[in-house]
């Protein structure tokens, strides 16, 4: 299967139509409706509907395929073209938005320190998109963060051979304000607040979906969708009683206003992970190895 005409094909199936992936691509649309017929000829049926252009039951299967392997793909050329060539003055950086840490500005920092001249970029993502980016090149080093079982790593995508090890890890806790009932507990049981408001933060916060997983109950109920990085925020909406948050616990406790009490079950920590392609070097190298516990 020539990946050249798989990457056209996923485009066409994205945009749902043939001039739209022929411009994104920048090839004729003449030529974009070649390579879906090529695939498809390769693979003995159709893969789109024309009109409307729409996956066929085959081509929504190929679909779910696709992703992996051209990502596999676009990893290894990464990682072979970096094993050709010099370590780089220049550092990027991605990082979740409960991974960003005083250890890894310090780290940063000594790096620029024995690299002089080095140029650094850090950049704030989703956790799912690091993995990803640091396996296509897009990112020199990762942290990323959630929650697991102490010392389990945590379950990251597999999208090629990367490198990971723990950086920090730590106890949680509830965030809610400061006048709630269960503020002046010593500890909460994260099953007994299945049935409470909870804030939905994906991108700042823990997973909602996370908690289900943990306690294999079905509440953990969205009173309240934020969409941002910004963690103070998360701690203000909280602390104003929007809804509840699962926090690492030196975050939670400064929330404005708010209370913090510790989890108590189940055994769940707050992990941050590194993740970086197996050769490093340069300032990526000074980094790596301040950075991990």
């Amino acid at each position: 299967m020539d990946p050249h005409l798989l990457r056209t094909f996923v485009a066409v199936a994205r945009c749902r139509s043939f001039s739209a992936a022929a411009r994104e691509l920048g090839f004729t649309q003449s030529a974009v409706s070649q390579h879906i017929a090529a695939l498809e000829a390769d693979l003995r049926t159709a893969l789109l509907t024309r009109r409307p252009v729409e996956p066929t039951p085959a081509g929504a299967r190929l679909l779910e395929h696709a992703g992996p392997l051209l990502l596999r793909l676009d990893a290894a050329r990464a990682e072979i073209a970096s094993l050709a060539s010099a370590p780089t003055a220049e550092l990027v950086v991605g990082v979740s938005p409960l991974a960003l840490t005083a250890r890894l500005a310090a780290a940063v920092a000594e790096a620029e320190r024995r690299h002089p001249g080095t140029g650094t970029t850090v950049r704030i993502l989703d956790r799912a998109e690091i993995p990803a980016a640091v396996a296509t090149g897009g990112l020199d080093l990762g942290l990323t963060d959630g929650v697991a079982a102490p010392s389990d790593p945590l379950p990251l995508p597999d999208v090629a051979p990367l490198t990971t090890a723990a950086a920090a890890q730590s106890p949680l806790a509830v965030v809610l304000p400061d006048g709630h009932p269960l503020a002046r507990r010593s500890g909460l049981r994260l099953s007994d607040l299945a049935d409470a408001r909870w804030l939905d933060a994906p991108e700042c916060g823990i997973p909602l979906a996370r908690l289900r997983a943990a306690t294999g109950a079905r509440g953990f109920r969205p009173a309240f969708r934020y969409d941002g990085t910004d963690v103070r925020g998360l701690l203000t909406l909280a602390a104003a009683g929007h809804g509840l948050a699962l926090l690492p616990r030196a975050v939670a406790e400064q929330a404005p206003g708010g209370a913090a009490v510790p989890l108590v079950a189940p055994r769940l920590v707050h992990r941050i992970e590194l993740v970086h392609r197996a050769v490093l070097g340069g300032p990526a190298a000074v980094v790596a190895a301040l950075a991990v516990d």
